[in-house]
């Protein structure tokens, strides 16, 4: 990689200390942490130590995490949360390409007692070039695709007032769009990625041999 821009400011991802995670060392001079004004900081503190809903969901997501790190499968989290912050019912945005695995999570969330809601995400079964795509974009040219949906597939979420919603593989900007439109507190089930079976940290971790490609620096 190349040098740093010298006038690049530094944050969390230069840092080799992480103090702030056990406070075993010292903080940086450039720390975040350490930097940030005192009244930002006392007022996310005070969210999470009030009687709203991200004092709920902070203090749901703190116990699952000290109670069950390392022992449950993130299915399982899901659902220990969802019972945590009363959400009976839950909302799943769905690839097409993953409504197998959207039924066996249906299934699971019906036998642990939670109601479940999905909709795909070629709702609607609008073609591409209806919104300016050109065939020679399509996946397959020359026949019907259909654009994922996801804002109808929020609005019919939002419609059926679900408590949580769940994204299972949307791709990268729909997922985007997804969160935007959703009135309900989302969180992930599977994070797509074809290549790697659905498993993006794979990329990372072998960014030093397999996908070394990923540290080449472009230019314009």
């Amino acid at each position: 990689m190349g040098n740093k821009n010298e006038s690049a400011i530094l944050n969390c991802s230069d840092c080799g200390v992480l103090n702030c995670f056990r406070r075993k060392s010292k903080f940086p001079s450039f720390c975040l942490t350490s930097q940030a004004d005192d009244a930002l900081i006392n007022e996310c503190v005070s969210l999470y130590k009030g009687d709203g809903q991200t004092a709920t969901f902070a203090r749901a997501a703190a116990e699952i995490e000290g109670i069950y790190y390392g022992k449950l499968t993130r299915v399982e989290e899901i659902i220990a949360f969802a019972k945590r912050i009363g959400a009976h019912k839950i909302g799943i945005a769905t690839c097409v390409g993953l409504i197998n695995e959207t039924k066996i999570f249906t299934d699971i969330l019906k036998a642990k007692g939670l109601e479940s809601y999905s909709v795909i995400c070629k709702i609607g079964s609008i073609d591409k070039t209806q919104i300016g795509i050109p065939e020679d974009l399509k996946v397959e040219k020359g026949c019907f695709e259909a654009i994922c949906n996801p804002v109808l597939q929020a609005k019919l979420l939002n419609e059926a007032k679900t408590d949580l919603n769940v994204i299972n593989g949307l791709c990268v900007g729909h997922d985007t769009l997804f969160i935007q439109y959703s009135e309900a507190p989302v969180t992930y089930l599977i994070t797509k990625d074809r290549v790697t079976g659905h498993n993006p940290a794979a990329a990372l971790y072998t960014s030093g041999f397999y996908y070394k490609r990923l540290l080449q620096e472009e230019h314009d």
